[in-house]
């Protein structure tokens, strides 16, 4: 069938489903589109996604969204980067920034003149380099934009937000359903497909209503309803990459003001998140249950609480990887439809939006042209592959070897992508830069360094730079970056701040 696309239905609500819905009305406003969302107010969404990175701010800047409406409707805070404590070895803890290290100077990258001055004895470590870093951990914040034009340093670092999922979900849906997105309350009872294409033509639900559409967006968390059950899709499982299979999470009292940051905390047999939102904390347990049995998870878990939980935790259940498509025959899944990849880099909604604003660059027509299909797919699994590459190497560099978990964790064998990607650092200190890695040159760095990769060698271009002119600049950057740290307001003034000019209650700190 050829022609436009004339009605999307979006199964699943949730953070997936209302960040699908206002994306695709602002987008698609003008054409005559229609667009139908179904959730179910008994079906609950899994919610532990609040903490993210950069990219969502180009997402909410795409639907014209105020970063202070956005970050008080949503009890937000804002984020520089995540501490690692535990990763390492067991006591130590590293940052990984939002932004860059330094500024280049002669012909090579910055970090190739900072290894050159280690070799002659300079110990300056990396994050003293990192306005992101230096800030963070002194508690301050202010947004760059805030300072534009008065100073270069100012341009080096970006921020993400920590915020209620739940929160953020129903913000969209009121802009959704403001630019004409009709919400079906109801559950899906059944899933009717064209007899000659295959493709999905309608949703019934329990009470019998139908929903008609041309294009599907599977937005139903692990059910996979269409995507999975309806279509067949095969599941990629990476668990022997990836072993940790459970999670605990439970929202607990603020007892101290936001740090801009999210912690990432490695355990026996996993690690724990710290998110710190304006009127409570997000906390977590992934674990491998092959280790660690639930109640020894709770019990690890509820020992290592800042303060009372707020709810009973609750137990999630996953295997990670992919669908193999995300996008097959007239379903796209967005979100957990399409696979899981734990949290410790914050990626979760960051994957949300990448499939929709990639959907909305490979828009289809009724035809579903799968070459247009295919580029698609191609496009989602290399996004996933160098997500899953960064958090395995999270696991496997780990110095430690104190309980069978981190023992196992060593045993693991890399994909040939990653093994390159170490083995290209170790030797020379370069970092690969790849078509579509989601992080950059800057965020590798910092967590190799951070996981205790010191090179064997260097680019010997650095010492086109005389030793002495590079300590002098070594030691201005590390000094504007102080002072400019020390200048910034406190995270929780920086907030304060942000109410008061919209005259709303300020947060509590």
């Amino acid at each position: 069938m050829t022609g436009p696309i004339e009605r999307v239905v979006i199964a699943g609500g949730g953070s997936a489903g209302w960040m699908s819905a206002a994306a695709l009305a602002h987008t698609l406003r003008g054409t005559n589109i229609a667009i139908d969302l179904v959730e179910s107010d008994k079906i609950g969404t899994v919610g532990v996604g609040e903490a993210t990175i950069p990219p969502i701010r180009i997402f909410n800047q795409m639907l014209g969204i105020d970063e202070t409406e956005f970050v008080r409707a949503t009890q937000g805070t804002f984020k520089l980067g995540i501490e690692f404590v535990g990763w390492g070895n067991r006591e130590g803890r590293y940052f990984h920034p939002f932004g860059r290290h330094g500024d280049d100077f002669g012909p090579v990258p910055f970090h190739q003149q900072w290894l050159a001055a280690r070799a002659a004895g300079e110990d300056s470590p990396l994050a003293a380099y990192s306005l992101a870093t230096v800030a963070a951990r002194q508690g301050r914040f202010a947004p760059p934009l805030m300072h534009a034009g008065r100073a270069t340093v100012w341009s080096t670092f970006s921020h993400a937000y920590h915020f209620d999922a739940s929160l953020y979900a129903s913000f969209l849906r009121q802009r959704a359903e403001a630019q004409g997105v009709r919400r079906h309350e109801g559950q899906i009872a059944d899933v009717r497909r064209d007899s000659q294409s295959g493709h999905v033509r309608e949703i019934v639900l329990r009470d019998g209503r139908r929903l008609k559409g041309d294009l599907f967006l599977d937005c139903t968390g692990f059910r996979a309803l269409l995507i999975g059950k309806v279509l067949q899709t095969p599941f990629e499982d990476w668990s022997h990459w990836l072993p940790c299979d459970r999670a605990l999470a439970v929202p607990t009292n603020s007892t101290s003001p936001p740090v801009p940051y999210t912690r990432s905390t490695a355990r026996r047999a996993g690690w724990q998140w710290r998110i710190p939102l304006q009127h409570r904390v997000g906390n977590g347990l992934v674990w491998c249950s092959a280790f660690l049995d639930e109640d020894a998870a709770r019990e690890e878990l509820s020992a290592n609480l800042d303060a009372p939980m707020l709810a009973e935790p609750r137990l999630l259940r996953f295997t990670t990887g992919r669908r193999t498509d995300a996008w097959a025959s007239n379903v796209v899944a967005i979100g957990l439809a399409s696979g899981f990849l734990e949290p410790l880099e914050s990626t979760s909604l960051h994957l949300v939006q990448t499939a929709i604003t990639r959907l909305l660059s490979w828009f289809p027509g009724k035809d579903f042209n799968p070459l247009v299909r295919a580029e698609y797919n191609r496009l989602t699994a290399r996004e996933w592959e160098a997500v899953r590459d960064l958090l395995i190497f999270h696991y496997t560099a780990a110095r430690r070897t104190d309980t069978p978990f981190w023992q196992h964790c060593r045993t693991i064998s890399l994909p040939d992508a990653l093994a390159n990607r170490i083995d290209l650092y170790r030797s020379s200190g370069r970092i690969m830069d790849r078509d579509g890695d989601v992080f950059g040159r800057d965020s590798w760095l910092a967590v190799m360094a951070g996981q205790g990769i010191d090179p064997l060698d260097r680019d010997r271009l650095a010492d086109a730079v005389p030793a002495a002119e590079r300590l002098k600049v070594l030691a201005a950057m590390r000094e504007v970056i102080h002072t400019t740290a020390a200048s910034m307001p406190s995270h929780a003034e920086t907030l304060r701040g942000a109410f008061r000019s919209n005259g709303a209650a300020e947060p509590s700190s």
